[in-house]
């Protein structure tokens, strides 16, 4: 029987789970002031006037923390199911990818309702 650490499935999520969590605190906590290239929620949208800009920084923060602890939770199911090597690894990264897009959708969704 492999070990839990062995299983992408499990590792994936339950590491980028919280290191999503970490960056929504600190983009919370230090948002960028100005718009820029370097720092931040970063998209054509949000970058159109600095009303946008600091609407997004706040959202996006607030959303990766949740969607951190969502994967976070997910990583757990390593724990029921051991698929095989590259089908963890499918799975695993495919969980961290859905989590990234639905973080684009929920905050793109948000700026069109307010404008």
């Amino acid at each position: 029987m492999t070990s839990i650490f062995e299983n992408p499935l499990f590792l994936i999520p339950i590491t980028s789970g919280p290191l999503f969590m970490i960056a929504g605190l600190v983009l919370l906590k230090f948002p960028p002031k100005k718009i820029n290239s370097l720092y931040g929620y970063r998209t054509n949208s949000s970058m159109k006037n600095i009303e946008k800009w600091d609407f997004a920084q706040k959202y996006a923060s607030i959303e990766m923390m949740k969607l951190g602890g969502i994967l976070t939770l997910s990583g757990l199911s390593g724990y029921l199911y051991y698929p095989s090597g590259k089908i963890a690894m499918f799975l695993g990264l495919g969980l961290m990818i859905t989590m990234v897009l639905i973080l684009i959708f929920r905050v793109e969704r948000a700026l069109k309702k307010r404008t």
